[in-house]
């Protein structure tokens, strides 16, 4: 029943537009025009108390006097009697509701609209909006919106949170020759959100490719987990990048956490493709709704001009996609289609001379050959060729080598007439562009969304005993003492729970106990204050390393004390942490914060100087993957240090992974209690001799 609503939203068979109206310039006037104009095969139900037809329809005073069912109904009444409308829509038996109307929770009015939602509920009723332009769909002769005109006909669907925007895409579409079949405003997202829409948009045989504006999500994991279900590549512009004003700086993780990098981590989780700004929407969008994705590394490039194909050289690099010289057997066929002074190496320089056979034959060869992956064709435009011979040469060359699985992209570089000949290109289904790397990152983007697919399937599971009760006991009894924080022996205790490899840690509450513990782990040791409200130990000066005896042990417990006590006079202090002293590794820190979009969500990265001044981490959304793990390690500018330089030997990969995975396992298990979460320093040693965590914080949710 929710699918079919759902449909009734996006592909109505019957309309009614409550708010119809007969004056030009009224929103009411255009929805029902558009509809008309649009060429809607179904019935248009205009609801207005006193009109008794409108644009040549017959009008009711409600929807309960329409003597048909309706699928949706269209909404521009003002807020106030929007309540009443959906009430009287839900009794119709209305599937879905389409509220166009404004001043709602964007205006701060969010009773009203939760309201609405509610009584929408009873019925079994979708609603789309409030404060969107509407919906429109080329397949459905639909435009159930204000915007102006259906938008240039193709295979992708846009969905975008801006309405303005939505109208500005709608024109912009015939101009960058970019189709949609369908645009569908989403607004403040009350009830219908991107995964409703995504999930229908999946099922929907016109749609090749899914494109979003998006400023924010009510339930990130629902997005994730419809994105990382769609078979359908989907491209993503996020815009309102700025950091979180949400995440406390009670951690490194909290502090460094910020919507650009989690929303990343969550879209490269999910299998989705970014785009850098609108016309790398467009651009991408065009690639991914008209080519398949590109499964290999190995792209060839074919090009008449030096200079474009050099340019493509350093996109290709730039985006991920470095080229390769391609076989011999490559070459030595493809030397037969260019002067002797012409290169077959790649990119292949066809040179100036190059018309429409030696282009045909080049690309004919090259793109059936099994090496070649991908293939992005240049052209500049000279006295000697006609661009759109070139064109169809291409596509011709392109259909003759019988090859569906790999992409294709083209940049025609010159005037009208080669603006022309890609547009013709575009129409028979090869995205053109009119710049090398335009036309590369497109290629890229193909090469991307592979990539993700495969990254999003990857198992999520773990196969670990952990003691959650034993954790939520120690997490029990700081609540009991009133505490927001846990200690770091708590801590360890927690991170221990779920396996992870702490320091041994013991609290010692007077001199004598610190001596004996010490004996007991074996000098060196470590000793740390244990407060509860003094979190950053060592700017307390509450941290004393390498203590070698007895006499050291006693000495380092009057000081500490004393630091502790100066630096905060009221502190609650528990004693004195006595840790044995782990030797040297590499310095990491892990963490977490309790996003609140995304929820558990995980940062890696180097420690030290690393996190505190370069700020050299990532993020992945809990639970993290064995493949998303090892790709984290990998990601921040400081991973050859992981990998082992200046005669250091490589540092324990599978632990740390193993350790992330562990990690956001237990995050995501206390995600109702822990708000955020530092293990900083972790120890990373070499291969196979695996890693420590050395200190631990807990921040809990408030209660």
């Amino acid at each position: 029943m929710d699918r079919v609503a759902l449909n009734g939203l996006l592909r109505p068979k019957s309309i009614a537009v409550v708010g119809a109206s007969a004056t030009p310039g009224k929103i009411g006037f255009t929805v029902i025009d558009n509809l008309i104009k649009s060429g809607f095969e179904g019935a248009i139900y205009p609801i207005n108390p006193t009109a008794p037809e409108i644009l040549g329809l017959k009008a009711y005073p409600s929807v309960l006097n329409v003597e048909g069912s309706i699928d949706a109904a269209v909404i521009t009444v003002p807020a106030k009697f929007c309540l009443s409308v959906v009430e009287e829509c839900g009794k119709k038996g209305v599937k879905g509701v389409i509220i166009i109307t404004s001043g709602f929770s964007e205006v701060g009015n969010r009773d009203l609209e939760n309201q609405i939602v509610a009584v929408a509920k009873q019925y079994g009723v979708r609603i789309l909006g409030p404060n969107i332009v509407g919906t429109l769909s080329n397949s459905d002769k639909m435009n159930a919106s204000f915007a102006p005109f259906l938008p240039l006909p193709g295979k992708a669907a846009l969905i975008s949170q801006s309405g303005a925007l939505l109208i500005a895409l709608d024109a912009a579409s015939y101009t960058r020759r970019v189709g949609f079949d369908k645009l569908v405003s989403i607004g403040n997202m009350s009830d219908v959100n991107f995964a409703d829409v995504i999930n229908l948009l999946d099922d929907d045989p016109k749609t090749t490719c899914i494109s979003l504006y998006i400023e924010g999500f009510k339930d990130g994991r629902e997005f994730i987990e419809a994105s990382r279900k769609s078979s359908k590549p989907i491209i993503a512009l996020k815009s309102g990048v700025s950091a979180h004003g949400a995440a406390a700086a009670a951690s490194h993780t909290g502090s460094l956490a910020g919507a650009a990098k989690v929303y990343g981590a969550a879209f490269q989780q999910s299998g989705v493709i970014q785009a850098s700004d609108l016309n790398n929407l467009f651009d991408r969008t065009l690639a991914l709704s008209l080519q398949p994705p590109m499964k290999g590394d190995n792209l060839v490039i074919i090009t008449n001009g030096g200079g474009v194909g050099v340019l493509a050289t350093d996109a290709a690099e730039r985006y991920g996609l470095p080229l390769k010289f391609v076989p011999a057997e490559v070459q030595t066929e493809l030397k037969k289609h260019m002067p002797e002074f012409g290169s077959a190496k790649n990119p292949v320089d066809l040179t100036g001379m190059a018309g429409n056979e030696w282009y045909a034959d080049s690309v004919r060869f090259a793109l059936a050959h099994s090496w070649t992956d991908g293939m992005v064709v240049l052209y500049c435009e000279t006295a000697m060729t006609n661009p759109m011979e070139i064109a169809q040469g291409i596509k011709k060359a392109v259909d003759e080598a019988g090859v569906k699985d790999k992409p294709v992209t083209v940049s025609f570089v010159g005037g009208e007439r080669s603006e022309e000949a890609m547009r013709w290109l575009v129409e028979n289904g090869i995205p053109a562009y009119n710049a090398p790397d335009i036309a590369v990152n497109a290629m890229a983007a193909l090469r991307e969304y592979s990539r993700m697919k495969a990254m999003a399937t990857e198992s999520l599971g773990m196969d670990i005993k952990v003691d959650r009760e034993a954790a939520l006991e120690v997490i029990r009894r700081a609540r009991i003492d009133g505490r927001g924080a846990l200690t770091e022996i708590e801590a360890k205790q927690v991170f221990n729970a779920y396996g992870l490899p702490t320091t041994a840690t013991y609290l010692a509450k007077t001199e004598d106990e610190a001596v004996t513990l010490a004996k007991k782990i074996g000098f060196p040791v470590v000793m740390k204050i244990v407060s509860p409200e003094i979190l950053h130990k060592s700017d307390a000066g509450g941290v004393k390393v390498n203590i070698k005896d007895e006499a050291s042990v006693r000495d380092a417990f009057k000081t500490i004390l004393t630091n502790a006590k100066a630096y905060k006079a009221d502190a609650n202090i528990h004693g004195i942490a006595i840790q044995e002293m782990a030797p040297w590794g590499t310095e990491v820190i892990l963490g977490s914060v309790n996003d609140a979009t995304f929820g558990p969500t995980m940062m890696f990265g180097l420690g030290g100087i690393f996190v505190e001044v370069l700020k050299d981490v990532t993020f992945r959304v809990a639970p993290v993957s064995h493949g998303q793990a090892l790709r984290m390690l990998s990601e921040i500018r400081g991973a050859p240090i992981l990998a082992g330089v200046r005669g250091e030997k490589p540092r324990d990969r599978e632990a740390m992974a193993d350790t992330i995975c562990r990690y956001a396992n237990m995050i995501v298990d206390l995600a109702d209690e822990i708000s955020e979460s530092d293990a900083n320093p972790v120890l990373v040693y070499e291969e196979t001799k695996g890693i420590k965590v050395v200190d631990a914080r807990i921040i809990l949710k408030k209660k």
